[in-house]
């Protein structure tokens, strides 16, 4: 699709790819290439693989966008936030491949979607705002509420603790890790598995089952948004 973020479809399946630079970072065009996809997702009725860079998934929004002003990061958090909340509310399957580090931004997508299988390795996983400098937004604290398990709600959200993968499992950021080699295979099957189910039945079932976590999460996006005067704006 763009230099940015790769589409490719195959049997059924969307594989969108995340590629932007070391550290991955989450940038306003990185989110207008991800809408694209998903919109082209959407249309052709795929399951979805969403994965990143060998041994990188995400380390978090743009820094060079997030430091030119109070308004500026306030705007990105808010595209950003708008995007994990379609990721919840996606009506077909989406699989979060973490093909390494997940940190940040990077861990709440992972938050976000269906199922999520890391890999192996010397990988941090988790929300470290607090550690360095930032407030936690009403926003991300309830992603981090309703998928985490509650015993490590309070250590990731207030005290930044980051986990390893197999940490990241019992925390709540990833349901499972395999090894490397072996991420793309185990996404592609789980992805044959996830085209076996009712798609009407996944998607009313998702959307009755998320129902008050979506409605919850669009008060706090404008909550956010109005703390620095950004109500309205996309």
């Amino acid at each position: 699709m763009t230099d940015l973020v790769d589409y490719q479809l195959s049997d059924g399946v969307a594989t969108i790819t995340i590629s932007n630079g070391k550290a991955n970072a989450l940038s306003h065009d990185v989110f207008e290439a991800l809408n694209q996809a998903f919109d082209r997702a959407e249309q052709d009725e795929a399951v979805v693989i969403l994965t990143g860079q060998p041994g990188i998934f995400s380390g978090g929004y743009d820094l060079k966008e997030m430091q030119k002003g109070p308004s500026e990061a306030s705007a990105l958090v808010k595209v950003g936030s708008t995007f994990t909340r379609r990721l919840a509310a996606f009506p077909f399957p989406v699989i979060g491949a973490c093909s390494g580090h997940a940190i940040a931004k990077g861990a709440f997508i992972m938050l976000s979607v269906d199922h999520r299988i890391g890999i192996d390795g010397d990988f941090k996983l988790g929300l470290n705002e607090v550690a360095i400098g930032m407030t936690m937004h009403h926003a991300g604290i309830e992603m981090a509420r309703h998928r985490l398990a509650p015993a490590h709600f309070y250590r990731s959200v207030v005290n930044a603790e980051i986990y390893s993968p197999q940490g990241a499992v019992e925390a709540g950021f990833l349901d499972e890790v395999v090894a490397p080699s072996e991420l793309a295979d185990r996404a592609n099957a789980l992805a044959q598995q996830f085209r076996k189910l009712n798609m009407r039945a996944h998607r009313e079932t998702k959307r009755k089952a998320k129902a008050g976590y979506l409605d919850l999460l669009d008060r706090c996006i404008e909550q956010d948004a109005a703390n620095l005067g950004l109500s309205g704006q996309a």
